[in-house]
């Protein structure tokens, strides 16, 4: 038993670890790529990840992943997740620093339970709707960098696709969790439909040059390690546990962790604003879940 409890926390902080470096990565790499380069070559590494740890599960799994990959379910969660999600995220990188577009995007816990509230008929109970508040206080604070009465947005734009972002996975949250097939199946047929979607969004409006092949290591880095083989460290950590709902709270970690790469890596001067925003969106999401309590 504790040894099977070892290696659920052991996965999960390494899950939690790896997603900690993506903020870092992605500003490092949207520094030499395009956004929808750098989601093409990280979506196609991540497809071609799923495919080989299916195989190397079962062969039928295998078989089951190549023929699901042309199911009308499999292109409508890839074109949600990763297309439009990282289109709309990386952008939204592209236009912010990191420690700002990392914690506005980390509001979607509180977004999933609202469309779980409204999609899934969940009840929307009073706690998760002081911790929306608490959260979104926090996307204030980040938003106006502190200057919470000046009602001036540093970047409206960027904060706005960064919040954006949430709303879009969440709706590929509710969408995924109706869908029963296995979770292997599900990310390879995303990954899948997301290159080539990405690929067409290249093909009219961006370029597949890049200045140096060197330049695709940081989309390759992305594809296995916010994509690819996290996932599946986060996946194993919890069907081991023995307490999943404890677990997943390992993931608030993650934010707080990067920070600290943002600021030894990239060089960035950590606002004020920035870690009490954060800490407040943490809060609400940490508020929603302790004291919202399931009807017996």
């Amino acid at each position: 038993m504790r040894n099977t409890l070892n290696k659920s926390l052991l996965f999960s902080l390494t899950a939690v670890f790896l997603w900690s470096t993506v903020a870092t990565a992605f500003k490092l790499s949207l520094e030499y790529l395009s956004f929808p380069q750098l989601l093409f070559y990280a979506s196609l590494t991540s497809a071609i990840i799923f495919l080989i740890l299916s195989s190397w599960r079962t062969e039928k799994m295998t078989v089951d992943i190549v023929k699901s990959a042309f199911s009308f379910k499999s292109s409508l969660l890839g074109f949600i997740n990763p297309f439009l999600y990282y289109i709309i995220l990386l952008k939204a990188y592209t236009l912010l620093p990191a420690q700002e577009a990392q914690p506005l995007n980390f509001t979607w816990p509180i977004v999933v339970s609202i469309f779980a509230s409204i999609f899934l008929k969940q009840r929307l109970a009073a706690t998760t709707f002081f911790g929306l508040l608490i959260s979104f206080s926090g996307v204030f604070v980040i938003a106006t960098r502190g200057n919470i009465f000046s009602l001036q947005f540093n970047n409206l734009l960027g904060v706005s696709l960064a919040v954006g972002s949430s709303l879009v996975w969440a709706a590929y949250w509710t969408l995924n969790l109706s869908d029963k097939r296995s979770s292997y199946v599900k990310l390879f047929g995303s990954f899948f439909w997301g290159s080539v979607f990405t690929a067409v969004y290249i093909l009219f409006f961006d370029s597949f040059e890049v200045q140096s092949i060197f330049f695709i290591t940081g989309a390759v880095y992305i594809g296995f390690f916010e994509m690819g083989f996290t996932f599946y460290f986060w996946l194993r950590g919890l069907e081991l546990s023995n307490d999943k709902a404890k677990t997943s709270t390992l993931a608030y970690i993650s934010p707080f962790v990067s920070m600290l790469f943002i600021a030894f890596i990239l060089g960035e001067e950590i606002y004020l604003s920035s870690l009490a925003g954060l800490f407040l969106i943490i809060s609400g999401i940490v508020f929603q879940h302790v004291f919202t309590r399931p009807k017996s």
